[in-house]
C-alpha cells in the first residue's frame, strides 16, 4: 500500500496551472481561485450549496410538542431510535471531514467540503432543536446516548466508526477510498429509513415541524451524496489503480453490508407495527437504493431486479421532492435551490 501525503498548508512553490491540479497526491498553494477550477461540476454544486442555507429555529415545533405525546408507542420508539442515530451520523460526519480535506489536493473540491462540514453541524444543531423542543431534559439524554445502550444501534455505528478510524490509523490511498466509499455508504445508505419514518409520519399528519427538519436535512444530504460521488468518478480517473476489478468487488461488498444494515435497521425500528410502513416496504425501498448508487460510481448493481423505486415507496420520493429535490442532483434546474424561506409553503 502506498501512503498518501498530507498537504502542507503553506506551500509557495506549489503548481498554479490549473491543469496539474489531483484530487489527490497534488503540489497544491492552497489558493482558493474561484475563477480557475480543474473540475467544472464545482461551481455549480458550491453556487446551489450555499442557497441551501437555513437555520433550525425558523421551524416552528408547537405542534410536534403535543404530537410526540400522543405518539403510538411503537411510533415514539421509532422516532427516539432514528433521531439517535441521526445525531450520531452528523456528529461523526463534521468531525470527519476535515480529516479527508487534509489529503484533497483539488482546492475547489475542499471548499465544498467546507459547506458540507458546516452543513452537517448545522444538521446537529437541527437534532439538538428538535430535542430540547419535545422531550424533557431527562428524555432528551436518553435519546441522545441511545446509540451506546441499544446494540444494534451500536453496530451500525460501529460499521462506520470502524471504517472512519481505519484511515485514522493508516494513511494509505487504498484506505482513503474506502473511507470515500463509506461517506457514500452513509449520505446515500444510512440516511434513508430515517428519512422515510418522518416522511410517514408527515403524510398521517404527524410531527410536521419535525418532518420539515428532515426535508432540508435530506436536501442537504443530498448534495453531499453526489460531491461524493463525483470525487470518486474523479479519482477513478485519475487513480485507476485504485478502482481495479478486485477494489470495486471491495467497495460493492461494502455497499451492500451498508444496505442490509439498513434493512435489519429499519425491521427492528420500524418494523410492522408502525401505521404506513411494513418491513417488505422497506426492503424493497433499500435494495432499490443500493442498487441505485451501485450504478451511479460504475458498480454492477447488488439485488436482482430493483431497477426501479417501487411502487409502493413513491410517496417517499414526492416528500423529497417537494423541495424540488432530485434524484439526480446534476439534472436538476438552478431554480431547484431556492433559499429556505421560499420552501415552508411546499408543505
Amino acid at each position: 500500500m502506498s501512503n498518501l501525503t498530507k498537504k502542507p498548508l503553506f506551500n509557495p512553490d506549489g503548481d498554479i496551472d490549473v491543469r496539474s491540479r489531483r484530487m489527490i497526491e497534488g503540489n497544491t498553494t492552497n489558493l482558493n481561485d474561484f475563477n480557475n477550477m480543474k473540475y467544472g461540476w464545482v461551481s455549480d454544486w458550491y453556487r446551489q450549496a450555499m442557497n441551501n442555507f437555513w437555520i433550525p429555529e425558523e421551524i416552528n415545533l408547537g405542534k410536534d410538542v403535543s404530537d410526540y405525546r400522543k405518539l403510538p408507542k411503537a411510533e415514539r420508539r421509532a422516532y427516539d431510535k432514528i433521531l439517535s442515530f441521526l445525531i450520531f451520523l452528523d456528529s461523526i460526519q463534521t468531525a470527519n471531514l476535515p480529516n479527508i480535506g487534509e489529503y484533497i489536493t483539488a482546492n475547489e473540491c475542499n471548499l465544498c467540503l467546507s459547506i458540507q462540514t458546516f452543513q452537517e453541524a448545522v444538521h446537529s444543531q437541527s437534532y439538538s432543536y428538535m430535542l430540547d423542543t419535545i422531550c424533557e431534559p431527562q428524555e432528551r439524554n436518553e435519546v441522545l446516548y441511545q446509540w451506546r445502550e441499544d446494540t444494534h444501534l451500536l453496530e451500525r455505528n460501529t460499521f462506520i466508526g470502524n471504517l472512519y478510524n481505519e484511515f485514522q490509523e493508516k494513511k494509505s490511498k487504498e484506505v482513503f477510498v474506502k473511507t470515500m466509499v463509506a461517506n457514500y455508504i452513509l449520505e446515500g445508505i444510512y440516511f434513508y429509513s430515517g428519512f422515510m419514518f418522518f416522511y410517514n409520519l408527515g403524510r398521517n399528519g404527524k410531527m410536521p415541524g419535525s418532518v420539515q427538519e428532515i426535508r432540508y436535512i435530506n436536501r442537504d444530504e443530498n448534495t453531499h451524496l453526489w460531491l461524493f460521488r463525483n470525487m470518486l468518478m474523479e479519482l477513478e480517473k485519475e487513480e485507476p489503480e485504485l478502482f481495479t476489478a478486485e477494489h470495486k468487488d471491495v467497495y460493492r461488498a461494502m455497499l451492500k453490508e451498508g444496505c442490509e444494515q439498513e434493512i435489519r435497521w429499519g425491521h427492528y425500528v420500524i418494523g410492522d407495527e408502525v401505521s404506513g410502513l411494513n418491513r417488505d416496504m422497506v426492503t424493497d425501498y433499500i435494495r432499490y437504493l443500493g442498487n441505485l448508487r451501485c450504478r451511479s460510481i460504475g458498480l454492477a448493481p447488488i439485488y436482482e431486479g430493483y431497477g426501479k423505486i417501487p411502487e409502493s415507496m413513491q410517496w417517499v420520493e414526492e416528500y423529497a421532492n417537494a423541495n424540488m429535490i432530485k434524484t439526480d442532483f446534476f439534472e436538476a434546474k438552478s431554480t431547484a435551490y431556492a433559499k429556505s424561506s421560499a420552501l415552508v409553503d411546499d408543505l
